[in-house]
């Protein structure tokens, strides 16, 4: 597991509340939390003011009580909240295992098993009512790992899963997965699968009657 909590753990920029126009950049790795900021004004005396950057250990990020209050205000008490917790090395794992692996896991899960994983994190879950700071948590975290798709629903799990339990699959089959997703094609049972595979030939017939003829 330490060969997936190395380099950047973290990482979320945000443009400070009204009325200031500073932006600001959060960077935790797995021993340093670095804030960074850029002071933007109209104003003569600023004019000169270059960047700044403050490195802390995790340690002393959690002492550091001013610094805690600038990213509660920026980022929100989420961020603030899930920062602390990654300098306390309560880490999430789960969020962090490859996809590859993930998928890979879960082939061997019955049903009902991947139904409840998609309820223990918001990696695996199909709908994601946010708002918000949870908004901005939920679309940067760990954005240097993974890209957060929806593991328990996408499409190359279903069609792993639709070939594990079929003998063959049609051209037709799999043209109809295109269209409806996998998952469909999984929970149709062979007698209504059959009747969308007629009628969507039945359509594309249709079409093709009513194409012009090339000379």
């Amino acid at each position: 597991m330490a060969s997936l909590l190395k380099g950047t753990l973290y990482e979320i920029r945000a443009q400070a509340p009204a009325p200031s126009k500073d932006y600001h950049q959060l960077l935790v790795t797995d021993s340093e939390v670095i804030w960074r900021w850029w002071k933007i004004s109209l104003r003569r005396e600023f004019r000169n003011v270059h960047p700044g950057e403050q490195i802390n250990s995790h340690q002393d990020f959690l002492e550091n009580y001013m610094l805690q209050v600038h990213i509660d205000v920026i980022f929100g008490n989420e961020v603030l909240k899930y920062i602390c917790n990654l300098c306390q090395h309560h880490f999430d794992y789960l969020d962090r295992i490859p996809n590859g692996l993930l998928m890979y896991i879960i082939l061997f899960l019955d049903l009902e098993d991947i139904a409840r994983l998609s309820q223990t994190s918001r990696k695996f879950e199909k709908h994601v009512p946010l708002s918000g700071t949870s908004v901005q948590l939920y679309k940067s975290c760990v954005q240097c790992q993974t890209d957060y798709p929806k593991v328990c629903n996408s499409e190359e799990l279903w069609e792993r899963l639709v070939l594990r339990h079929c003998d063959t699959i049609t051209p037709e089959t799999r043209a109809l997965a295109s269209e409806v997703g996998w998952k469909e094609i999984f929970f149709t049972n062979k007698l209504q699968l059959q009747k969308k595979i007629r009628r969507r030939r039945e359509k594309f017939g249709r079409i093709a009657e009513n194409l012009p003829l090339t000379p």
